[in-house]
């Protein structure tokens, strides 16, 4: 029965991990889309929104979306979704898109904001950080206190209980 102790504060670190690891990864590919300095005009083929949540007492959350096309200057048609993006682009309207090239072309409608951008990704990072240490420290206290060991710590090392 100790296992869960164990397996659930993992699950958790390792699910912080890998949201870590996909925030730093866009991260530097936005950062590589806005220091590319390739620029093109794209235009706006469709906005739509979803809606999430509102179910028994949680809150609704809606998402706007955008699907912008462009062309490379190598002449490739490139079509990318974006989330977030501003509510007064609309069907038609058109865009300036950062991308950089490469076999897999990476681009972002989103004018460059580096310094609000970065703040966010680190603030994002730093809470990610504070649920993994705490889930370690939690396994790690666990191991202490109730570990194959706890009577030999807690008794002074003389392998004799305490307990009254």
């Amino acid at each position: 029965m100790d296992v869960i102790f164990y397996v659930v504060p993992g699950l958790i670190m390792a699910g912080a991990l890998f949201m870590a690891y996909r925030i730093v990864r866009r991260w530097l590919q936005m950062r590589g889309a806005w220091n590319s300095g390739l620029t093109a005009e794209g235009r706006c083929l469709r906005a739509y929104a979803t809606v999430s949540g509102g179910h028994g007492d949680t809150s609704v959350r809606t998402a706007l979306h955008h699907v912008y096309e462009f062309i490379t200057r190598d002449g490739r048609v490139i079509r990318f979704e974006e989330e977030g993006g501003p509510g007064t682009i609309v069907e038609g309207d058109y865009v300036t898109v950062y991308y950089s090239e490469g076999r897999q072309v990476v681009a972002t409608a989103q004018p460059p904001s580096r310094v609000r951008h970065a703040v966010a990704t680190f603030g994002i990072l730093a809470f990610l950080g504070v649920i993994v240490l705490f889930c370690a420290g939690f396994v790690v206290t666990y191991v202490q206190i109730f570990g194959p060991y706890s009577d030999f710590l807690f008794s002074g090392g003389s392998g004799t209980s305490v307990a009254p």
